[in-house]
């Protein structure tokens, strides 16, 4: 690009060849049939230039939001794009009509969890300041002041955020916090930021982290003054080695751990709750041994039609390597549906045993009583069914099965996030998530029939094999 007066692509124009100058957010904006038509149109510094014009690339979680906020934070999922975001985030502040005017912003911090990843993954990543500047406004690298400055005069200057204490001196127009979440000292360090932006008419931090359930990050996300914007991994898979994708699916899809780092979720912990996602996340294998016995429980729902409550549908086997105190559960499968008519349920259920070779089908009566039997045989008349009564109500009922996770005793195949979510919401004073929790209902019978259930009343069938 020729180092010019005239406005770059940054500044969210371009003239063609035709004369005609478009905006780079109506280019954005338009059809994609229509974008290759401008493509092919564009001259030679048009296309050299096209790189550099974030708001045609920018995906929708990249940009800032509109209207008047002091922080806007980033929440993505690992490659999601939110160190891009960063950088031409703080590209839009410093920048000008041409590489000598002034931009919006002159003093930026730049933040990381400590010096060298703020100068290796800020300044000079693959998408780092440097990175994501046309060589016309590309900033010179200070080392001994650990700062970058613009030639409009513009400079952003880097610090660690376990160094609170450094931040005391500094002030900006505009922060950019990096990996916020992993932050140890975040509150400390946040503090002080909010001491620093003080320059200008409306200072403002820029946010990009993977989301963890940290005080400091609940607490920016709860102000009204912040705002958000959100992506998972895979909404960045155009830039990303499929072998990547391909294998952090199969080895993260549905775990605790993917849903945090790929889908950019966070998990919180409910007070009080029975189970933590911590805890969860401790107890989840990849396959299951050689189990002695394996149920399928069901807890109808008292109607089944469009905005019923789910068909709980959990499926468990045990390791029988003694009496019952030493047993090991493992929970194989949430099969639970949202089922239109009392017999599809029934079928899901029947389909669950099938898949698993298991031994027996539980299902809860309370609701439904003798008709409930009725609708399972008339799927298989010869099913194994046993049917349970609920003499007491749902906490109590899990609280022995609490107690067998807080023991060790039950494993999850990887994948059971939809029943996790259920569980971290009981708590001793009730469930407190939407509706009813069909699915943590049919896992306590689950293990109830396994474990708990009187040892004379058990008879250990056949071992087998997954």
């Amino acid at each position: 690009m020729k180092n010019s007066a005239k406005p770059t692509p940054k500044q969210a124009s371009i003239t063609m060849k035709s004369g005609v100058t478009l905006g780079a957010s109506l280019i954005a904006s338009v059809p994609r049939s229509k974008q290759k038509a401008f493509l092919k149109t564009a001259d030679d510094e048009t296309i050299a230039a096209l790189p550099y014009l974030f708001d045609f690339w920018a995906m929708p979680h990249q940009l800032p939001p509109q209207g008047d906020w002091r922080t806007w934070i980033v929440l993505g999922g690992r490659g999601a794009g939110k160190t891009r975001a960063g950088s031409e985030w703080v590209r839009a502040q410093v920048e000008g009509a041409c590489p000598s005017s002034g931009g919006k912003r002159r003093r930026i911090g730049l933040i990381a969890e400590t010096y060298e990843q703020a100068r290796e993954v800020m300044v000079f990543g693959e998408s780092g300041i440097l990175a994501v500047t046309p060589p016309d406004r590309r900033p010179v690298w200070i080392a001994t002041r650990r700062m970058l400055k613009w030639p409009n005069g513009a400079t952003a200057q880097i610090f660690s955020a376990n160094d609170p204490e450094a931040l005391r001196g500094p002030q900006f127009d505009a922060v950019w916090a990096d990996e916020f979440a992993k932050w140890p000292k975040a509150e400390d360090a946040w503090d002080m930021v909010q001491f620093c932006l003080r320059l200008g008419d409306a200072p403002q931090a820029c946010v990009t982290t993977t989301p963890r359930a940290t005080v400091a990050l609940r607490d920016i996300l709860g102000r009204s003054s912040t705002v958000k914007t959100h992506a998972v991994t895979q909404d960045n898979s155009a830039n990303l080695a499929q072998d990547f994708l391909t294998e952090i699916e199969a080895r993260y899809a549905g775990t605790r751990l993917g849903r945090q780092e790929l889908a950019g979720e966070m998990l919180t912990d409910v007070d009080g709750a029975m189970w933590s996602y911590a805890q969860l996340s401790d107890v989840q294998v990849d396959a299951a041994p050689k189990l002695d016995a394996i149920v399928v429980a069901v807890d109808p729902p008292v109607t089944s039609h469009a905005g019923s409550d789910e068909c709980g549908i959990i499926v468990a086997g045990v390791i029988a390597q003694g009496p019952p105190r030493d047993w090991s559960v493992v929970v194989l499968e949430d099969a639970s549906v949202s089922a239109a008519s009392p017999t599809a349920w029934a079928r899901a259920a029947i389909d669950a045993m099938t898949r698993h070779n298991a031994d027996r089908l539980i299902a809860e009566v309370n609701q439904g009583g003798d008709m409930v039997q009725e609708i399972i045989r008339q799927v298989d008349p010869h099913v194994p069914y046993r049917a349970v009564h609920a003499s007491r109500g749902k906490v109590l009922r899990a609280e022995p099965v609490a107690a067998l996770y807080e023991q060790g005793k039950v494993a999850h195949l990887r994948g059971l996030s939809t029943l996790e979510d259920q569980m971290c919401q009981m708590t001793r004073g009730g469930y407190t998530g939407k509706g009813s929790p069909d699915r943590v209902d049919a896992l306590v019978w689950c293990i109830y029939d396994l474990v708990l259930r009187p040892a004379r009343d058990w008879q250990a069938p056949r071992v087998r094999t997954l």
